[in-house]
């Protein structure tokens, strides 16, 4: 099992050391302010160098605030495909990708994040795999959402491969929570109990990341787009202790 070692990034937040682990906060405010809290261990590469790769299993432990939380929070494995950096001042060049996650991830109800009839919100188990070169594939998309955005996220599902599932969880008290993510497939378990088993495993190579933010984005199946800032009347949190990673035999997945 290893330790990983983790960048600290807080806006509008806190990320704090505990006992065995972290405690990553945001204030409370308005929707008008971006406010996140979050670990990774990414953040000074290229996506082409992330460190992870199949086949491993990352186990920690977590809670949080409260149940309804408005904007994301999670824990898991994804390459980054919305952060953008041109590569000045010594950062590395990162463009905006498809989506290769799996990971734990809680949505609020203003959220819609699945191109296919998979939940979109809610406290979800979840893998996505996008093809290694979509560029072609991408364009084709982007252009058919000028003309109708419905026909552009079905045309997105079709691209991107996911499964996920939702979970029926006290959130905001301590659970075990694993993945195995292997060459043709991811499992998922809470508590020891398995949650999912899906056949979709992400392309590598992926970065580790716990994150909290209020933050939402929606494309539904109507083909309404939204994105944005939520308020949150209260602080809220997200504590994670026990995180490790650790190599294993290539599983084999039903």
């Amino acid at each position: 099992m290893k330790d990983p070692v983790f960048a600290e990034k807080a806006r509008g937040g806190t990320v704090t050391h505990t006992p065995g682990g972290y405690k990553l906060a945001i204030s409370a405010g308005d929707d008008k302010q971006y406010r996140l809290a979050q670990l990774d261990d990414y953040a000074q590469f290229a996506r082409g160098a992330f460190p992870h790769r199949p086949a491993l299993r990352l186990s920690l432990q977590a809670r949080v605030s409260s149940e309804d939380l408005p904007g994301t929070w999670g824990f898991g494995l994804w390459n980054d495909p919305f952060g953008a950096c041109l590569g000045f001042g010594g950062n590395p060049l990162r463009l905006p990708a498809l989506p290769n996650a799996i990971w734990f991830f809680h949505a609020s109800p203003q959220n819609h994040l699945s191109f296919c009839d998979n939940p979109g919100n809610g406290f979800l188990a979840q893998a996505f795999r996008a093809p290694a070169r979509p560029l072609a594939r991408l364009a084709l998309a982007g252009l058919t959402f000028l003309f109708s955005r419905k026909v552009a996220r079905n045309l997105l599902g079709r691209i991107v491969a996911e499964d996920g599932v939702r979970l029926d969880v006290d959130m905001t008290a301590w659970h075990d929570y694993q993945l195995e993510w292997g060459p043709e497939g991811s499992a998922f378990r809470v508590d020891g109990r398995l949650v999912l088993e899906s056949r979709v495993a992400p392309h590598a190579p992926l970065g580790l990341v716990a994150w909290i933010d209020n933050q939402y984005a929606a494309f539904t199946p109507e083909g309404k787009l939204g994105f944005g800032l939520l308020k949150n009347a209260e602080p809220a949190w997200l504590e994670v202790r026990g995180v490790g990673v650790a190599r294993m035999p290539a599983p084999t997945f039903r």
